[in-house]
């Protein structure tokens, strides 16, 4: 039997907070032998990165707790905070969630992943330098020479999550624990970085501790699965094991939610809503006074059109030109080529021009607590674009309007006087919705509606947003990098790269029958056959 590298035994931990004590890990119970990896799994709040930050002993100080966490038979909660500061690094390392915020925006990425060096293995000048590029170049970072004084703002996010990888393994740490390392990543990156972790481990004989919400990637890459609800342990064992026979309803929930079904057909005969020719969109890079300006196209000449009640996925990675091209169809950017609304020519029309059509185009952002403001209560927010485009509506038929907005977006209208911090991802992003369909819109853009939220938020909003369609014969433009989304909620899909076009279709033709190798490449990445429609 192999030896426990990690025991975690029966921890738990509870924060002191002034209106009193909140236990967010319970009785956790778990261990990570040599060369294996472990999936620790569970939806936002349940308690995961409690639990993989508390055996790193980075837990702030009103965190309280109790248990045992054994490394290689050393209670870690008992050691002094020098020999600690030892064991990470040296022993174990971390790998955070955002490399973006986790990354010194003022120092040069060389700089950062030397500081591990000196610290941890008294490595100096040459040496030192000698060993980062290694580093870089372990991870997969293109020209390291180059790429060593590059500062964070200046690497992909796929890039910089190999920095942070560079820096946890220049300790050579015989447990890594890796938090959440793909959420905010395109799928082939997310495919490219699990590829490279697997290898690193193989190559170092590490032990992973892996901490995600998304169940798709752990049964490709875990070896065991814990799952956590309210920061308890609901049930673990093997991989295939749980995935295959699980036995808590919790963990069958989040097996199930997937996104499954398929888009009711628009009728045949619906006429064009919206449609374009040859848009561009171009973003100025240099002005010069004397020569040529430097442009940027990010939209390169795409032809599309969207039926009433029909909705089209536009898919691709970071970067494509996804929500630029939607922003453009609704007049919200600046572009070249013609744009049709209905019948009218919208192309041309100025911010004064489009108002009178802004209330039947609508738009629902990714991140809905980014786009709700903070100081005003849910019913303030909902009821604004009424006040803009329908004044003559006194305050009580405002009222009356979005309690009934709330009412089918399945939100409770006696919490219209809240305001957005008091709500989940879920409820914030129903809100969002209240807010567009207040106004009875012809058509909503989706910018990744759904990309924030847990998978099974993510199905009932799916299943909401088909419930509205249906109801109200709404169109979509719905943008995503989720596959399995688009999949569940599309008529069409047109596959974006580099501002292009590269595949389009109806989406069981681009999902069963993909032509392009970038489209199978999104495909495969993206695990999508083990979910079963």
């Amino acid at each position: 039997m192999t030896q426990s590298l990690l025991e975690i035994d029966k921890l738990s931990v509870t924060f002191q907070l002034p209106n009193g004590p909140v236990t967010a890990v319970k009785d956790v119970s778990f261990s990570i032998a040599e060369g294996e990896t472990l999936a620790l799994v569970g939806e936002s709040g349940s308690g995961k990165s409690v639990t993989s930050t508390a055996a790193m002993r980075l837990l702030p100080e009103l965190a309280e707790t109790s248990g045992a966490i054994r490394f290689n038979g050393e209670n870690l909660l008992e050691v002094t905070p020098k020999r600690m500061r030892r064991v990470r690094g040296n022993d174990i390392s971390m790998i955070f969630q955002e490399p973006m915020t986790s990354l010194n925006p003022l120092h040069r990425i060389g700089r950062q992943i030397g500081e591990v060096l000196i610290r941890h293995k008294q490595l100096k000048g040459k040496a030192n330098r000698q060993r980062v590029l290694e580093l870089l170049n372990q991870v997969g970072i293109p020209e390291p020479e180059r790429r060593i004084d590059s500062y964070p703002y200046e690497l992909s996010g796929g890039q910089r999550q190999r920095v942070m990888i560079a820096m946890a393994l220049a300790g050579e740490p015989k447990l890594l624990i890796a938090d959440e390392p793909t959420t905010a990543l395109d799928v082939t990156v997310q495919a490219q970085i699990l590829e490279l972790l697997k290898s690193l481990q193989a190559k170092y004989g590490m032990a992973i501790l892996f901490i995600t919400h998304d169940l798709s990637i752990v049964r490709h890459f875990a070896d065991h699965v814990a799952v956590m609800r309210y920061g308890e342990v609901v049930e673990s064992g093997r991989t295939l094991d749980v995935f295959d026979n699980p036995q808590h309803e919790y963990t069958r929930m989040l097996l199930d939610a997937i996104p499954r079904g398929r888009k009711e057909p628009a009728p045949a005969d619906s006429p064009v809503l919206l449609s374009g020719q040859d848009v561009k969109v171009r973003f100025a890079l240099k002005k010069r006074l004397f020569g040529k300006n430097e442009y940027f196209e990010a939209v390169r000449g795409i032809d599309l059109s969207i039926r009433r009640g029909q909705t089209l996925g536009i898919v691709g990675e970071s970067g494509s030109g996804k929500s630029t091209l939607g922003r453009a169809l609704l007049r919200l950017l600046k572009s070249e080529g013609e744009i049709r609304f209905e019948e009218a020519d919208i192309s041309g029309l100025d911010k004064s021009g489009m108002r009178p059509l802004r209330s039947r185009l609508q738009v629902v952002f990714q991140d809905p607590f980014g786009s709700l403001s903070p100081r005003m209560t849910v019913g303030d927010i909902i009821s604004e674009g009424l006040k803009v485009h329908h004044p003559e509506l006194n305050r009580r038929q405002r009222e009356a309007e979005v309690i009934a907005a709330l009412e089918e977006v399945a939100l409770d209208p006696s919490m219209r006087n809240r305001y957005p911090h008091e709500f989940s991802g879920g409820q914030r992003q129903r809100i969002a919705i209240a807010r567009a369909l207040i106004l009875k819109p012809e058509l909503l853009l989706l910018d990744e509606p759904t990309s924030a939220l847990d998978r099974s938020v993510q199905v009932r909003v799916i299943d909401l947003l088909r419930d509205l369609q249906k109801k109200h014969g709404l169109t979509y433009l719905f943008i995503s990098h989720d596959l399995s989304v688009v999949r569940a909620l599309s008529d069409d899909v047109l596959v974006m790269k580099e501002g292009r076009v590269i595949e389009q279709g109806s989406t069981e033709m681009i999902f069963s029958q993909p032509k392009e190798a970038y489209t199978q490449a999104l495909l495969k990445a993206a695990f999508l056959e083990s979910e079963a429609a």
